[in-house]
């Protein structure tokens, strides 16, 4: 697990940010391939057995192959990063510190121009805090950084 001061991970949320809207992207246009292709097995199963064009459905399948591809290697780009991903859905991302003894995390969701909250690592995006002047000079990189907790 990798820990970031907050100006650390500040500068990374426009890296990550570019990644969250890939994975977005590509994890929509898997899901529209997949309904596209249950629909079509739908009308399948409705009609006794109609016939398919297969030249459609490789296609649909290599669409939704590609970007299933795609998205992997979105969330990988994200976790090379250190942050980590608790939501996709709605872009929530979490770099690890230290407060107070304590290992939290530095909350980002997409759309926030900056990070601004953080919350205990059990307490999740309901426990989130804004960051204060207390927190900014308090938290640090990790429990072996030499900072006093």
């Amino acid at each position: 697990m990798r820990y970031f001061t907050l100006d650390q991970a500040q500068r990374l949320i426009p890296e990550v940010e570019r990644h969250v809207r890939d994975a977005l992207f590509h994890k929509a246009e898997m899901q529209q391939a997949s309904q596209e292709m249950e629909r079509t097995f739908d009308r399948v199963r409705v009609s006794g057995g109609a016939r398919l064009d297969p030249t459609h459905q490789r296609e649909l399948r290599t669409r939704r192959e590609s970007s299933v591809k795609a998205l992997q290697k979105a969330l990988g780009s994200i976790e090379e990063t250190g942050a980590v991903v608790k939501d996709l859905d709605i872009g929530l991302l979490d770099f690890m510190t230290r407060y107070r003894s304590q290992d939290v995390c530095l909350c980002w969701k997409l759309g926030e121009d900056a990070i601004r909250y953080w919350h205990g690592a059990e307490e999740g995006f309901r426990g989130r805090k804004q960051i204060d002047d207390e927190f900014r000079k308090l938290h640090h990189t990790g429990p072996d950084d030499g900072v006093p907790n």
